[in-house]
């Protein structure tokens, strides 16, 4: 209870609230000016004068989304869409629950460092919420760390496990390591370590370590019982293939040494020059037929998976030496733990055979990958002996047979996308969330070990709300926790009957496009004949495997491409030819207002009508998302396209994914020098033919605004072709995710690709794919120093100058392309917690979130105890709205002197513009703010 001398402080505080300024020093924040005419706000006429959803999907992947107590009387649970943490009392009878936490954007780990303290990582937030889950005090956030970018997976190990372990991205704005993003050999796998006992006075706190490992970013976490050591899984951690570019394949198919054959599809059109996916068998880089392309390839890949880290030392590190990483474990890890009695690690894993060529049915070519694509895997670890032992999970399916109708007796017994783990105390039991099969696998861990398991039904167990994605086990009451993530919900499983026997759903604000449509992403069971494979075993939650993928039909047929085009030379359109060579994998963020699909938008609503702005042919992103429904018989194996009404249900839902902000741009959505620098060589040097970049690659963050699409702006392409100079005709691509596709470097000479780089090795990197459609290229710089940017007197005149200036005008050009402009502005989903001792710290950051507020670049949240009770704020006109409608508005002054009482800690958030309402005062959005309908 508050006092009433605690009262009447509060009282007299807010009324001479203007004499306490001086301790939160200057209200702007310094070195965070708005952008002046030499940094322009790109936002200024933003998204947000289109009317913003009340809802971002960022289909952010759950890594340990449920913990319990180590007195097994609470569960934790992240509500990912809600943003909270939700706290249950564990009963005889079952789960009660006692609270829902604000914390950060999209949740998706916990871990309870005590039975009164959890923390939580947030996944957009590049965030820690500390959390009081006391029942004798108030239950909210105490403290808000900020880490590197997008942050996925905690646990605490060490001395007294008192050391918090976090991964996350080598980049972010939080992050004092430069991310070296031109630098050739860099790891980019970060994980923070915070003594928990001494988080420092900083505004995000002081880690006593950043670890760098050399993979790129990290996922899951595992720690031996004692805690002596900490096992980092990288998650797409690749499978030692790469793309040799098309210019280094000679032309003239097998027979000429170039591409294997068919170099025709089936009536006999020669295949474009293309690329070709090689592998490194061990010694050399070989083709489908065993030829050896070492001299083409320019670097190592020595597919570093799972690091081991001495979380004893006075400052954790990687151990030294070979014990230090594990290779080989697996193409995307998603979660591991520590069998408790022999200390093998099992990763949960998919093996990708990239390598392999070719979609549809294989007629013409005699070969494909319907229906076989990835394995689904646990792979065992043994640091007694450093073995790598992969388990295929499911060996009953007779690959060799496709594609017989759903349900079958094979699709049954899969187990697909599997995440998270459980792992008995004996060690004997390991029970596995298969986030595809709507199920709970459970393996006798020495038959898994000695690779003699075979599925059954009695050892898989169905849960009812779909795509399990974490597990917490409860041997003492004999149940096993489980996170469904197709509803929001909690099941909660018998040991003993090996039945579901409740659910317990949570608050899920996400509208019905999005539950309804998101299984068709995950869901094998219903969308492969196998059962084993999903549109996200290679969509990643959404987002991308970091895969290179030959997926032409040879068995089809040339099409005319429908345009509009951007015509650089001689107006000549080269048709769409069914095998079009390897090409990267795309992400499923960002698709609305970005045109046709894929890289050469051969999936496009041009072939059925005149393309006109927005949502007219080539410009209608649902109809061409609605053509991929082919590639569910195609690529998955099914039997037969899935119904027209699943298949637009898919399109709604994937159409709203989002990518998250740039974190390479400043929080203040200013720009370097060198940045800015770019940004006006990109918008007025005529360096290719007389045309700037932008003349292709549009930029404009309101495109379409106008039409009051929900979705508006051009982030590198308004969905145009580009028609000629190519070997096909392509897409214009959009350009927001290039910082993502850092780690290759390494590119062979060559006169007209390379004209005046290096052919050197460059040793070991962490990614075989770089950038452009087919992964070749190794940086952004390489791309810009062809002979289309770069001068040439017969054919590029007036391109970058190649000498000094022209490798400065490139370099300042790839600078501004890796922090380019996005969706949402880089403040959104950051945080400060406000508290008493940080008040001159987090001064600056609350003024810089008000500020990018007034300029429509997010919504300002506020969360916290006040006066004993949980409250909610939204920043409007200048003030703090309340979730009473009977309160009136705070001032920023004011609402900041709430925070100086003990226990009445304060967590700014900025959320996606249009969201503020919801998370901040009203989250049902039903017109009766959160408070009033708890009186």
């Amino acid at each position: 209870m508050i006092s009433n001398r605690i009262r009447a402080f509060i009282v007299l505080a807010l009324a001479g609230a203007a004499v306490a300024a001086s301790i939160y020093g200057r209200w702007e924040a310094p070195g965070h000016a708005a952008p002046t005419a030499n940094s322009p706000d790109p936002h200024r006429e933003s998204p947000a004068q289109t009317a913003a959803p009340a809802y971002t999907l960022f289909e952010s992947a759950q890594v340990r989304p449920l913990a319990l107590s180590s007195d097994r009387t609470q569960l934790f649970a992240v509500n990912t869409p809600g943003g909270q943490l939700e706290v249950f009392d564990v009963k005889p009878h079952g789960l009660s629950h006692r609270v829902s936490i604000p914390v950060g954007l999209e949740p998706v780990a916990v871990a309870a460092r005590t039975d009164s303290e959890v923390w939580v990582v947030n996944h957009v937030s590049d965030s820690v919420s500390i959390v009081n889950v006391s029942r004798d005090e108030p239950n909210r956030v105490v403290r808000t760390l900020l880490v590197g970018d997008e942050p996925r997976d905690i646990l605490f190990a060490g001395p007294q496990k008192r050391r918090a372990f976090i991964t996350t991205a080598h980049r972010g704005q939080n992050s004092p390591v430069d991310p070296q993003l031109t630098t050739p050999g860099v790891g980019r796998a970060d994980v923070w370590v915070f003594d928990a006992h001494n988080l420092g006075e900083s505004l995000g706190g002081e880690p006593i370590t950043i670890i760098t490992l050399f993979a790129d970013t990290p996922r899951a976490l595992a720690a031996t019982p004692d805690g002596t050591r900490v096992y980092v899984a990288a998650h797409a951690s690749g499978n030692r293939t790469t793309t040799i570019h098309g210019a280094f394949v000679p032309e003239g198919g097998e027979a000429a040494g170039g591409a294997p054959a068919p170099n025709t599809n089936h009536a006999g059109i020669p295949q474009p020059d293309t690329g070709l996916i090689v592998k490194f068998d061990g010694a050399h880089w070989v083709d489908e037929l065993g030829r050896a392309w070492d001299h083409k390839v320019k670097f190592n890949l020595p597919d570093k998976d799972v690091f081991v880290i001495n979380a004893m030392a006075a400052t954790p590190r990687q151990i030294q030496g070979p014990n230090g990483f594990f290779a080989g474990v697996g193409t995307v890890l998603f979660n591991m733990v520590v069998n408790p009695t022999n200390g093998k690690v099992y990763v949960t894993n998919t093996e990708a055979r990239n390598e392999a060529r070719f979609a549809g049915a294989g007629n013409f070519a005699h070969q494909t990958v319907r229906g076989h694509f990835v394995e689904n895997r646990i792979t065992t670890l043994d640091p007694r002996n450093h073995t790598v032992v992969p388990h295929h999970l499911n060996p009953h399916i007779d690959f060799s047979q496709c594609c017989a109708e759903l349900p079958n007796a094979e699709s049954q017994l899969s187990l697909a996308l599997p995440q998270g783990m459980a792992i008995s105390e004996d060690g004997r039991t390991l029970f596995v969330a298969a986030l595809g099969s709507g199920k709970i696998g459970i393996f006798d861990t020495a038959s898994l070990d000695q690779n003699n398991f075979y599925p059954n039904e009695d050892m898989q167990i169905t849960v009812s709300g779909g795509g399990p994605t974490g597990l917490a086990l409860d041997e003492q009451r004999g149940r096993l926790y489980v996170l469904t993530r197709f509803d929001n919900a909690i099941s909660v499983i018998s040991n003993q009957s090996r039945r579901e026997i409740a659910h317990i759903p949570m608050f899920n604000p996400e509208p019905a496009s999005v539950t309804v449509g998101r299984r068709f992403l995950y869901d094998a069971a219903r969308t492969s004949s196998h059962g084993d494979s999903s549109c996200a075993s290679c969509h990643v939650s959404g987002d991308t495997d970091h895969l290179a993928w030959d997926l032409g039909d040879p068995d089809g047929n040339e099409q005319i491409p429908p345009g509009p085009f951007q015509v650089l030379f001689a107006p000549t359109v080269i048709n769409f030819h069914p095998m079009k060579g390897p090409t990267v994998t795309q992400s499923l963020r960002g698709m609305a207002n970005h045109g046709p699909m894929h890289w050469r938008g051969d999936r496009s609503g041009g072939f059925n009508e005149p393309s006109a702005q927005p949502g007219h042919g080539s410009f209608d992103e649902a109809e061409a998302f609605r053509q991929f429904n082919e590639a569910f018989v195609g690529l998955l194996g099914r039997a037969r396209q899935i119904a027209a009404a699943d298949m637009q249900a898919f399109t709604d839902f994937a159409l709203q994914i989002t990518y998250p902000p740039n974190p390479i741009r400043a929080l203040d959505n200013s720009l370097t020098t060198e940045q800015q620098a770019g940004r006006d060589l990109y918008f007025n040097e005529p360096a290719t033919i007389g045309r700037a970049c932008v003349s292709c690659h549009a930029l404009n963050p309101a495109g379409n605004a106008q039409f009051g699409v929900s979705r508006p702006g051009f982030f590198g392409t308004d969905g145009s072709y580009v028609g000629d100079g190519l070997s096909q005709t392509f897409k214009i691509p959009h350009l927001r995710n290039l910082y993502q596709k850092v780690g290759m470097f390494g590119f062979p000479r060559d006169a007209t690709l390379n004209p005046d780089g290096s052919d050197a090795h460059l040793g070991d990197q962490i990614r075989g794919f770089g950038y452009t459609h087919d992964g070749a290229t190794d940086s952004v710089f390489r791309f810009l120093s062809a002979l289309g940017f770069v001068v040439d007197p017969d054919f590029n005149p007036g391109g970058f100058p190649r000498n000094e200036k022209g490798i400065k005008m490139r370099r300042q050009i790839e600078s501004f392309l890796l922090a380019y402009d996005s969706n949402l502005a880089p403040i959104v989903g950051q945080q400060v917690t406000l508290r008493p001792e940080n008040a001159a710290v987090a001064g600056p950051r609350i003024a810089l979130m008000i500020q990018r507020a007034e300029r429509g670049e997010c919504d300002l949240v506020v969360h916290g105890r006040v006066l004993g009770e949980m409250r909610g704020y939204l920043y409007s006109n200048g003030h703090f709205r309340g979730d009473r409608a009977n309160k009136p508005p705070l001032s920023d002054l004011a609402l900041r002197l709430l925070a100086l009482l003990p226990g009445q800690e304060l967590t700014y958030t900025c959320v996606p513009s249009g969201s503020g309402v919801r998370i901040g005062i009203d989250r049902d959005l039903d017109g009766v703010l959160n408070r009033d309908e708890k009186k």
